[in-house]
This record gives structure tokens, C-alpha cells and sequence, in this order.
């Protein structure tokens, strides 16, 4: 069984935040679109119950992310009891904590993970994220690489603060046999005509243009219908995708992700905030596994594409 919304767009996907706490302090963090500060975190056995009924719905795959997940330290218990449910479990993360906990997360059954790392340069990276770790994350992407496939790098190409570094990524990618994705900066429309936003997003067009013509291979992913490129380079062939989430119909149209607040809320799009739909309070006052199918579908049913 799988659910469709009004749309006709299949949800497939689950993106759970588990935390809002991070140990980095990245200053264009969107919080995974949760504005406020929540501490009213699921527990293993909720987020296990939660991922089991999706499974029932035909959701096969699920991404942890946060904050920072690696923070909470019950994180391999939450992997170990959500695995039995999916066929594709992934995480986001800093990379801070992977040095010891790859082999770990990948025993408990975590299949791969998307590693922040938006520049190679320390004082770069440190003006990002606001801490001097990049050594530390470098040497968790190396262990990660031992246990968990694929590893994907996510960089935020910034005007001005990353731009010029996305060739020397991209080789990077290729030399540690990861994929590389290159992720335009995200905003609500809203926020599209602020400083902010005007003083670094930059449009990653021209450079999809650059890796389609060296690109020895193009493939196409169902996902957002994102692109992917196969690029040679001195160190073998790099694999990159581009994320251009703005103003793009397309990303929208083929979006199969619905996404779980850290406090136990769905969330149909990352960019809006009126489509909050509660279910942690209903799974703790005893609602039965029925009812909260029920709240799993209005969720979907409220599901729209942000750009159309």
C-alpha cells in the first residue's frame, strides 16, 4: 500500500529530525524548517512505532537528521530498532562524532549517510560552522567510508565564502570515492528578498551546465527528479548531484518526502510553517495503531508543492 496525495505524488520517504540540539553552530541553518526551539523529544520506542505503521504505508525509507543526531546517545538503540522496518535507513550529519561511531551505526544497520562539509579550507569551514573541526570531520568521512555506502558530502555553495571551491570538492569526492551534492541555499519566499539570502545564494545553474559538459555519464534520480553527473578527474570519476530546490516546479512535482519533527509533529514541506500536524500527543494519550494511521493520512492529504 502506498499513499498517494492530492497531487498524485507517492509518499515514499521519511525524514526524521531526532533532535534540535547541535554541537555546531552553521549560521545559515534552517533547522530543518522547525523555527523554534523544541525539547520535547520522541523517544526510541515512539520513533521505532512511528517507522513500523509508515512501513505498513509503504514508506521504505527513512533518513535520520536533526540538529546534529549523533548528539542524542541513544542514537545506535534508535537505529538498531527502526532497521527491521526499512530497506534504505540513512542519517545526516556533521561528521563531528563519525570517527567512532560509523562502525557502530552501520552494525546497528544504518546503510549510509550525508556528510555536511561545505568547504576543504579551515578558517572557511570555521567561519561556517562556527567550529574549528574540520581535521575531525575529514577523519570521520575517511571511517565512514569503510562501513557505510555510499557517503554522500553535502555542500551549500555560498556567494563569496565557498563558490570557488567547488572544482577542489569535487575532486575531493572522487579521491574519497563519496558523491558530491551541491545544494543551492534554501528559503521560504518570503525570505528570498532579504541581505541575507541576496548576499549569498548562488544560482547553481551555470554550474550544471559546466558538469553536463564534462560529464561522461548523466543518469536521472526519481527523487526530485535530481540530476546525477559523472565527471572524470585526475583522481577517477566523481559522482555529483545538484539540489536546486528554488523556484524549481520540477523538485517540487516530484517530491516523496514527508517530513517528522523532532517534537513527534508531520511536516509536509521544509520551506512552509502552517502544515504542523501533531501525533506525538495523540501516541502518548494511548491512541491505537487505526487512529494514528488516520493522522498519518491527513498528514499526507496536506501535502503540496511549494513551487508550482
Amino acid at each position: 500500500m502506498t499513499l498517494y496525495d492530492r497531487f498524485g505524488r507517492p509518499v515514499t520517504n521519511l525524514r526524521i529530525s531526532l533532535t534540535q540540539e547541535c554541537n555546531f553552530r552553521c549560521f545559515f541553518c534552517h533547522r530543518e524548517g522547525q523555527r523554534f526551539l523544541a525539547k520535547n523529544e520522541m523517544t526510541p520506542e515512539e520513533i521505532e512505532r512511528l517507522v513500523r505503521i509508515a512501513s505498513r504505508l509503504g514508506i521504505r525509507k527513512v533518513k535520520l537528521t536533526g540538529g546534529e543526531p549523533t548528539v542524542r546517545d541513544d542514537i545506535i538503540e534508535i537505529v538498531r530498532r527502526i532497521k527491521p522496518y526499512v530497506v534504505d535507513l540513512s542519517m545526516t550529519t556533521n561528521g563531528s562524532k563519525l570517527k567512532e561511531l560509523a562502525k557502530p551505526l552501520a552494525k546497528a544497520g544504518l546503510d549510509r549517510v550525508n556528510v555536511s562539509l561545505h568547504s576543504l579550507k579551515p578558517e572557511v569551514y570555521k567561519r561556517i560552522t562556527g567550529v574549528d573541526m574540520l581535521e575531525t570531520v575529514l577523519e570521520g568521512i575517511e571511517e565512514a567510508v569503510k562501513y557505510l555506502s555510499p557517503v554522500k558530502l553535502n555542500m551549500t555553495v555560498m556567494k563569496g565564502l565557498n563558490d570557488g571551491e567547488i572544482w577542489d570538492m569535487v575532486n575531493f569526492a572522487a579521491r574519497t570515492g563519496t558523491i558530491l551534492q551541491l545544494i543551492e541555499l534554501e528559503a521560504p519566499r518570503e525570505m528570498t528578498e532579504t541581505g541575507f539570502f541576496r548576499k549569498y545564494f548562488y544560482p547553481l545553474k551555470p554550474v550544471e551546465r559546466e558538469l553536463e559538459k564534462r560529464a561522461v555519464e548523466i543518469r536521472e534520480r526519481r527523487m526530485h527528479r535530481r540530476r546525477k553527473y559523472f565527471v572524470p578527474t585526475d583522481y577517477g570519476i566523481a559522482e555529483v548531484e545538484v539540489v536546486r530546490a528554488m523556484h524549481n516546479t520540477v523538485f517540487c512535482a516530484n517530491c516523496t518526502r514527508l517530513r517528522v519533527t523532532s517534537n513527534g509533529k508531520f511536516k509536509t514541506c521544509l520551506l512552509r510553517n502552517d502544515d504542523l500536524i501533531d501525533f506525538l500527543t495523540a501516541m502518548r494519550n494511548g491512541a491505537s495503531d487505526a487512529e494514528l494511521v488516520d493522522i498519518f493520512k491527513k498528514a499526507v492529504l496536506k501535502r503540496e508543492p511549494y513551487w508550482k
